[in-house]
């Protein structure tokens, strides 16, 4: 990389810092309990609305999987989530009934919450439809993992997005709070992915999946990114550029090994296409909200007028991360 592009890629990094500074004022404190944070603690960030469904299930995964806090922003929730959330001991939250459009679709929101409670902390920025499993995970804690990074001067690791879908309607099935989202969408695409190399921020772009054959067929450039870089060992000088596809300084999207080896990598099981898949569609398509002018939400609704069925022949039903390892969607390098 040439010093103008360093020196330019530098700036832009100063520039999302700078509105996540300026957009700190956009977020209103409900429930903020980041004294308890400790040192060595890992830390969620999250944005969300409307998901108190989802919240139960995604809170207790992320305990059982060895997380210690949560960073959460409401974006105008009118479902219960803020107040259910604001009652939990491990959770700090904030509120915001201003523009998730506006503030790069929440990025603005969590850059600042990063730069000020996760410097110097491990920190896994999800969704909460999205669930990090990685190498060994059914058996050692989210700490063993950033334990065996930390030994390893790693400082930032990957997770492929794998969309999960039900075999049958989507809507056949209806979702209860508190309940494992992949007892119902246990299938997912093993293959029909594409992966490109972007020249100007190092990262991979990967796209593809039922998303991709369902909804993007006639379009598949613009078809969603499933490439993710969660978890991070987190400083006030870093920033996310879209959503946690992209990061600066861009060193941090070298998770992937261009040598002819393989880094150790995750997958985020994305429980997105469950019965109230419908419903969120229609929501977020009326309030215009998302990237492109919610491009990605008028294929979903129109869609969903049909009630698709994203399985086909070529499904593969989850069984575990080492499945997974085995169809290369994920790795454990050297950790062993």
């Amino acid at each position: 990389m040439g010093a103008l592009t360093s020196y330019r890629l530098r700036l832009e990094r100063q520039r999302w810092r700078g509105r996540a500074f300026r957009k700190r004022r956009e977020l209103k404190p409900v429930s903020v309990r980041t004294k308890q944070i400790k040192p060595d603690d890992i830390i969620i960030f999250s944005t969300m609305r409307n998901e108190r469904i989802r919240l139960s299930y995604f809170l207790r995964y992320y305990r059982e999987l060895g997380v210690n806090h949560f960073c959460i922003v409401d974006n105008d929730s009118d479902d219960g989530s803020c107040e259910f959330l604001a009652d939990q001991p491990d959770v700090s939250i904030w509120s915001t009934a201003n523009s998730y459009k506006k503030s790069r679709f929440g990025v603005d929101w969590l850059n600042w919450l990063q730069m000020k409670y996760g410097h110097g902390h491990w920190t896994l920025t999800v969704d909460v439809d999205e669930f990090l499993v990685f190498p060994f995970s059914d058996t050692r804690s989210i700490r063993a993992l950033t334990d065996w990074l930390d030994a390893s001067s790693i400082p930032s690791f990957s997770a492929m997005l794998l969309d999960m879908y039900p075999k049958g309607r989507i809507d056949a099935v209806p979702y209860r709070s508190g309940q494992d989202p992949f007892q119902i969408a246990s299938w997912f695409d093993s293959g029909n992915y594409t992966i490109s190399k972007n020249e100007k921020y190092a990262n991979l772009w990967i796209q593809g999946g039922p998303r991709a054959r369902s909804f993007f067929l006639d379009s598949p450039k613009n078809a969603p990114a499933m490439n993710k870089t969660p978890l991070v060992r987190w400083d006030r000088k870093y920033a996310y550029v879209s959503s946690t596809h992209t990061l600066l300084p861009r060193a941090l999207n070298r998770v992937y090994d261009e040598y002819g080896g393989e880094k150790a990598s995750g997958c985020l099981l994305h429980a997105k296409f469950l019965d109230t898949f419908g419903a969120k569609a229609k929501e977020e398509l009326q309030r215009g909200q998302h990237y492109a002018n919610s491009h990605e939400y008028k294929a979903y609704h129109a869609a969903m007028q049909e009630n698709p069925d994203l399985w086909c022949k070529w499904s593969e039903k989850y069984i575990n991360w080492r499945q997974l390892e085995i169809l290369g969607l994920m790795s454990k390098g050297n950790w062993a």
